[in-house]
């Protein structure tokens, strides 16, 4: 029964894709020609074109025609795909480095989260007092988008690197801070009983009773703080420049290259698929059934 649910399912997704890629097609397919005229352009093209030395002709047709077709999408994926990691120079890297880069920035700045969030998560949850004192700081500082934060981090740390890294360790904090808390505040009173009945030490019950027990809802925390952090970092990337996905975007929408800005889209949206699936398999093997 699950696996014909699953076929049906992909089946289902399939015809979906199908049906937006011929829309697609469709709604763009008056701009498939290969060259236009420069008064197909609009102003602002024809002068972009004349300030990076290009003659008006030499403008690839994506960007005279506006839109690209699905046609022209896959010769931009097959291109990029075919050397993702190439390197010439500041404002010209593949796609593959620059994602490599954003991984890199998320990755730093979770895993700090983690070692901050896990542990101070812990003693809240299993300190009634702390959480009391603690709470009206954590309700406070929650709400405030990450991305207010980046002034004050460009001014203190003075390097759009390490400040996207902190932008990323704030945006993961709260989620996994909370989540943890919670979890370890709703382990079954009768466990923690029956731990003191045998007189289990603190640090054994907090790692194989509360940790154990807590898990789930832990994971659950750290999958929210990861989507997120995926989404902060390209809005970051933005913002300060430099390198990473988020730049790719900003920069290549300069360029007035439309198929290299929705193949990072596509890219940013694959990654996060798979990053949440990864945390999604992590729940299941620290669900246990009842």
């Amino acid at each position: 029964m699950q696996k014909s649910l699953t076929f049906r399912a992909a089946l289902l997704s399939l015809l979906l894709l199908a049906c937006l890629l011929g829309l697609w097609q469709l709604a763009t397919q008056g701009s498939s020609a290969s060259a236009a005229p420069a008064a197909a352009m609009t102003p602002e093209q024809i002068e972009y074109a004349k300030l990076m030395g290009k003659p008006v002709d030499a403008v690839p047709a994506t960007t005279k025609s506006g839109f690209p077709t699905p046609a022209q999408m896959g010769a931009t994926i097959a291109r990029q795909l075919a050397d993702p990691f190439y390197d010439r120079g500041p404002n010209d890297k593949g796609l593959g480095l620059q994602l490599a880069y954003s991984l890199g920035r998320v990755g730093l700045g979770y895993l700090l989260a983690a070692l901050v969030a896990i542990p101070l998560g812990f003693v809240i949850g299993m300190s009634p007092l702390i959480y009391r004192a603690l709470d009206p700081f954590i309700q406070v500082l929650k709400p405030i988008s990450p991305l207010a934060w980046m002034p004050l981090a460009l001014y203190t740390i003075k390097d759009s690197a390490a400040s996207g890294i902190f932008v990323i360790f704030i945006c993961s904090l709260w989620p996994m801070l909370i989540n943890t808390a919670f979890g370890v505040a709703g382990v079954r009173r009768e466990w923690l009983n029956v731990a003191r009945t045998l007189e289990v030490g603190a640090m054994r019950r907090a790692f194989e009773v509360i940790l154990p027990a807590a898990a789930p809802t832990i994971l659950t925390g750290m999958r929210i703080s990861m989507g997120i952090a995926w989404l902060v970092i390209v809005a970051a990337e933005m913002l300060v420049g430099g390198t990473g996905i988020g730049y790719f975007v900003w920069n290549e929408w300069n360029n007035l290259s439309l198929p290299n800005v929705l193949m990072a889209i596509l890219v940013i949206g694959v990654v996060g698929m798979l990053l949440d699936l990864g945390f999604a398999r992590c729940q299941k093997w620290v669900t246990y059934a009842d």
